[in-house]
């Protein structure tokens, strides 16, 4: 049968089905099906693969097999040619944008899907597959073995492994933080310094440790004020929806005096005249976003939970101290309640969402708009105390220089509404529930979970635009725009950067045009003006990681509090370093007691507050402390600044200008680079530039120009040969920022410029 085909195939070439017949004579239906595809052979005679087995991009044929495909069977021929077209449509669907142009004759690649590992979400998977759902993004709720995009944590920073490239919803040492005895710490540092800003968090004593400094406020408040009858709440450190919550009228009221050394609690002043709706107590959980430490991005959620006690509220006395479902709002107590109602409404039942409390406050005729910028103003500020101590655990796990994973977390804020509209911050939560479902008794003893309305409407919502805030497809646009904004400069270049950039927008635009807007609202670096003065911590913060010495550690040693004291000139006469390694052991000893560190030695960062409060104080005389520790940290970071211009200066000065301090050497002493060691140490280490002449009439214009500008932000400022003296703007003693009364011109630069005028003796030879 081969044999006929050739021969019909040579003999009429180019033919159809006719000329093969015409030359090869009768042949049976099997031969007739055979000769179709040698009729359009090539010219040379040799048989052709059938036109099902050419590629279906037109490329270059590859044969199926070493075997000629004429010399198959008809059968095995096709399904040669059916699983070439299986392979070309299952490329075809892997890629459905390939071949399409774009513009500029571009094409356009396929969108790659967003990953999210969600085997360590517990309680939120629920509501986290929801919003992986609505954005058609790629859950992997066993884990993955290759690297996702985005970690999502249930309970700390620590559930799994992290990939260097990713994100997790999580920081590293913010569970510890907000516990209760820490966080009321880190509000009472910012109370000492700011004590009007951060009167939104009730007055607290930390037991056992202040028990006698408690029972002493209260025995003297009491004799001053007679007709005052205070109640307290005593909180467990460690405790957790509402579990082993008290009150009490009098500090030997305490439970368990003897327990407290190993299980701490927290006292907080009661709020006895709560704002109530329907005659019962309520508060609110309001949920927000830490996007980023560094820089410092805050989002609040525009709605929240309101969350009812189960009992009308009545004001604390002896008689109803034990009824927890009148004077406490958790969720977690008050749904096993009798009282406790399921709503499918958001307006009604025992949890409720805010904007409908809200909406009951204004047309009671309330001041809704004061209360939310209250409420704005209280979530930054408490934002702002947590953030130093945060940063130092930041760089203990993430240090910086290294690769590490990106941190976001959402937190809850259970803030309590007073009589007259003033928000008090309560608590915040690092592990905020974001079930969807409750609990429901089917019958005595059996419970199921069912959803809940309420939460889901909330809950899913935070979430899903948390993660839409965090999509690394939308940084990795914001980072080509950048990029592309500062390095497109010829004319066509400039075309096509900006016709893609349209391509981008229209891509994000068209994604999420099918969902709602944000339910998240960006409160910081939006009013960072209003807030930018209690970044004063965060500055001894960073003067704490600069001088920890070893990566990883969160202590500081001796020599790092020595080199403290010695790089910011800090000693003096009346501060020796002896008195200074006194200071250091006398204030680590005892907070490692505090803290229960027996076994370790070194400066925690809350020692080393009270250190620098000390300093400070001993320092300059005249109070308040907030303005003599703003000075001792302006002359910290001066310091700093003025060793790292030196550095910079004289450094570079011996590289680049090698040669030329060899040409202006005496003859005598050319004898290589040893002889300029001594004059670069000895210029490094001094405190002071040389005295030099008086510049010239025209440098001195521009002394007094660019002087007059310097304190025109900082009054008392002055420049001496030592450098600037007194800068008050945060903006003048920052490297990387500009002075907004100066303009483009940066100060560090200006400083330079005027120590090549008033010091043409060191510039010769190091500039």
């Amino acid at each position: 049968v081969n044999r006929r085909v050739n021969n019909g195939s040579g003999a009429a070439r180019g033919r159809g089905e006719g000329g093969a017949r015409k030359a090869g004579g009768r042949r049976s239906e099997g031969a007739r099906a055979m000769s179709q595809p040698a009729a359009a052979g090539p010219s040379d005679g040799q048989p052709q693969a059938s036109r099902e087995e050419r590629p279906a991009s037109g490329g270059k044929e590859k044969p199926a097999s070493t075997i000629p495909p004429l010399l198959l069977p008809l059968a095995a021929r096709r399904a040669l040619a059916s699983l070439s077209e299986d392979v070309s449509r299952s490329r075809r669907s892997r890629r459905p944008e390939e071949g399409r142009q774009g513009r500029h004759g571009r094409q356009k690649r396929s969108k790659r899907v967003v990953t999210v590992d969600s085997s360590k979400a517990k309680t939120s998977a629920e509501a986290l597959k929801m919003c992986i759902q609505q954005l058609k993004w790629k859950e992997f709720p066993t884990g993955r073995r290759l690297l996702c995009d985005i970690y999502w944590h249930g309970v700390s920073f620590h559930d799994g492994e992290v990939s260097c490239s990713g994100q997790v919803n999580k920081y590293p040492g913010m569970t510890e933080l907000v516990r209760k005895i820490n966080f009321s710490r880190a509000v009472r540092t910012m109370q000492e310094l700011f004590p009007e800003e951060y009167k939104f968090y009730p007055r607290s004593w930390i037991l056992p440790e202040e028990y006698q400094n408690f029972a002493d406020q209260v025995r003297v408040s009491k004799e001053n004020d007679s007709s005052w009858k205070p109640t307290f709440i005593v909180k467990p450190d460690g405790g957790s929806q509402g579990d082993g919550i008290y009150l009490i009228k009098d500090s030997s009221d305490v439970r368990m005096l003897a327990n407290l050394r190993s299980k701490p609690v927290v006292v907080q002043e009661y709020i006895s005249k709560p704002l109530l709706i329907d005659k019962l107590k309520f508060d609110i959980r309001l949920y927000v976003l830490l996007k980023s430490l560094d820089p410092l991005e805050i989002y609040i959620a525009k709605d929240g939970l309101s969350r009812f006690c189960t009992e009308p509220y009545q004001e604390p006395n002896s008689k109803n101290f034990h009824r927890v479902f009148m004077h406490l709002t958790n969720y977690s107590l008050n749904v096993h309640s009798g009282n406790f109602i399921h709503s499918d409404s958001v307006n009604t039942g025992s949890k409720r969402t805010f904007s409908s409390i809200v909406a009951k406050l204004s047309m009671r005729g309330c001041d809704v708009k004061k209360m939310w910028s209250d409420i704005i103003t209280l979530v930054i500020r408490a934002i702002i105390a947590l953030v130093p101590e945060l940063k130092v655990y930041h760089q203990t796990y993430i240090p910086p220089g290294k690769p590490g994973p990106t941190c976001f977390q959402i937190l809850g804020f259970d803030i309590l509404l007073m009589k007259n509209m003033k928000p008090v911050l309560l608590e915040v939560n690092a592990n905020p529930s974001m079930r969807i479902e409750h609990e429901q008794e089917i019958s005595p003893g059996l419970f199921e979970y069912v959803a809940s309305p309420v939460d889901e409407e909330i809950k899913v919502a935070i979430i899903r635009d948390t993660l839409r805030l965090v999509d690394p497809a939308l940084k990795k646009n914001q980072l080509q725009q950048s990029i592309s904004a500062e390095y497109s400069a010829e004319n066509e270049k400039e075309e096509v950067i900006e016709a893609e950039a349209q391509d981008r927008t229209d891509n994000s635009s068209s994604k999420e045009q099918n969902l709602a807007p944000l339910c998240l609202k960006q409160v910081f670096p939006k009013y960072s003006r209003q807030f930018g003065y209690l970044l004063i911590v965060e500055r001894i913060a960073l003067l704490f990681i600069r001088f920890l010495g070893i990566k990883g550690t969160m202590k500081l040693g001796p020599t790092g509090f020595r080199t403290f004291i010695r790089t910011c000139k800090l000693s003096n006469s009346n501060l020796s370093m002896a008195s200074v390694d006194i200071l250091y052991i006398d204030i680590a000893r005892r907070w490692n007691v505090i803290r229960g560190d027996r076994g370790e030695s070194g400066m925690c960062f809350q020692a080393f507050m009270e250190a620098i409060f000390h300093l400070a104080q001993r320092r300059y005389k005249t109070p308040p402390l907030r303005e003599q520790v703003e000075a001792l940290v302006n002359f910290c970071e001066y310091q700093l600044e003025t060793q790292e211009e030196k550095i910079a200066l004289y450094g570079r000065g011996t590289v680049d200008r090698r040669p030329s301090l060899a040409m202006f050497q005496p003859e005598g002493s050319r004898s290589g680079t040893v002889n300029h060691m001594h004059l670069l140490n000895r210029m490094s280490t001094s405190s002071k530039l040389p005295a030099s002449s008086l510049p010239t009439p025209v440098d001195q214009q521009l002394v007094n120009s660019m002087s007059s500008r310097v304190t025109d932000c900082s009054p008392a400022a002055s420049f001496s040969p030592n450098g600037w003296d007194n800068l008050g703007c945060r903006f003048c003693r920052n490297n990387r920022q500009s002075c907004s009364v100066i303009g483009i011109n940066d100060v560090r630069s200006q400083r330079v410029k005027l120590t090549q005028i008033l010091h043409p003796s060191v510039t010769s030879y190091f500039m």
